[in-house]
């Protein structure tokens, strides 16, 4: 709260012999005042230190309390400089630092505190001079209040005078980050990364849109696909043979996920072709296919070297496997078809009307 009690800022001369004379009006008369002489005046640094150094910025005030709201207060114009070697900032600062109600009647004291900065040039001991303020009543009364003066040591920094060595400055000081100063630019972070996904994923989806529906390989056509890369011999050689069965069993698996719903890809052997009984594989070509899976097991796990004669087999297995299988599913797709076209389709429910009936 500042300046809550001052209805008016008056500059008015400091300097004068007597301080009766400073404050009479402007008919030189005098306001039947009086001279109030109080020792409520400080100086402390702007920045808190155990010493005053040439050049720091002092703050020179007073402090009155239990000032009715009601009264005027004018503050004396401060020169510049404000002493030899000592410059001010001609401009007093004034709060309102705390405020007392009196419910009796109805009125508010305030406690004032006023100062000006100083700062001292050269090193030495110095009296400053005190300040006054006028105080003017609601009955036109104009107290002059006169503080005591202070008296400052000012020193420059200390020379080392063992060394005699000049130091350098300090570097500037450094601070912590605190939370606060850094969850905005998180949040901001997170916030632009969840925009730009959401861009993305708007952009792919209208791109999907505007592509139609994606076409899906038929299961049988991406194994034997797969399968065909492995034809020829060169990849019977022992050092080669792990990749050989690695390949032609996973791409068995895949299709063995697509046709039966089995999770091959995660499954043993004996899982997978646990899972496998009872289907619609014909015996004989389950039994291969379970010798050929737990052969690739002993090549990819025991480093077991397979006979040509045996690699040789493997891929027409294979083959044999997804293409037998495949037709008995497009059999019983096309039974399952003809089966819907055969059967009766119910009769349609046909309204009569009275006025078409024949007579």
């Amino acid at each position: 709260m500042k300046g809550h009690c001052l209805i008016w800022a008056l500059f008015l001369a400091a300097a004068s012999a007597s301080a009766q004379e400073a404050w009479r009006d402007t008919t030189g008369k005098d306001t039947g005042g009086r001279v109030i002489l109080k020792e409520t005046s400080f100086v402390q640094p702007v920045t808190p230190r155990d010493s005053i150094l040439v050049a720091d910025r002092l703050l020179y005030g007073f402090e009155l309390d239990n000032v009715p709201d009601s009264t005027v207060l004018a503050f004396p114009q401060v020169a510049n400089p404000f002493m030899q070697d000592v410059l001010a900032i001609p401009m007093w600062k004034v709060d309102t630092v705390k405020v007392q109600k009196i419910r009796a009647n109805n009125t508010r004291l305030l406690n004032i505190r006023a100062s000006i900065a100083i700062q001292p040039f050269e090193e030495g001991t110095y009296e400053l001079p005190p300040l006054f303020v006028q105080r003017i009543h609601t009955d036109g009364t104009v107290d002059t209040i006169q503080f005591n003066r202070q008296t400052i040591e000012v020193f420059t920094m200390p020379v080392d005078t063992a060394t005699f060595v000049p130091h350098d400055l300090r570097e500037q000081a450094g601070y912590p980050l605190t939370v606060s100063e850094v969850l905005p630019w998180v949040l901001g972070f997170w916030v632009l990364a969840l925009l730009v996904a959401a861009l993305v994923a708007f952009l792919m989806s209208r791109r999907r849109d505007a592509a139609g529906p994606a076409f899906r390989e038929p299961a049988h056509i991406t194994a034997l696909r797969k399968l065909d890369k492995y034809r020829g011999d060169k990849f019977w050689a022992p050092d080669k043979q792990k990749q050989f069965y690695s390949g032609v069993t996973d791409a068995l698996r895949e299709y063995i996920v697509s046709r039966y719903g089995v999770g091959a890809m995660e499954m043993t052997t004996a899982e997978i072709f646990e899972g496998l009984r009872g289907t619609d594989i014909p015996v004989d070509l389950y039994e291969e296919m379970k010798d050929l899976f737990e052969r690739a097991d002993f090549v990819k796990f025991a480093k077991y070297i397979a006979t040509p004669e045996d690699n040789a087999t493997v891929l027409p297995q294979a083959v044999r496997f997804v293409t037998s299988t495949y037709q008995t599913q497009v059999e019983e797709e096309a039974a399952a078809e003809a089966e819907e076209e055969e059967a009766p389709k119910p009769a349609a429910h046909v309204e009569k009307d009275e006025d078409y009936m024949p007579r």
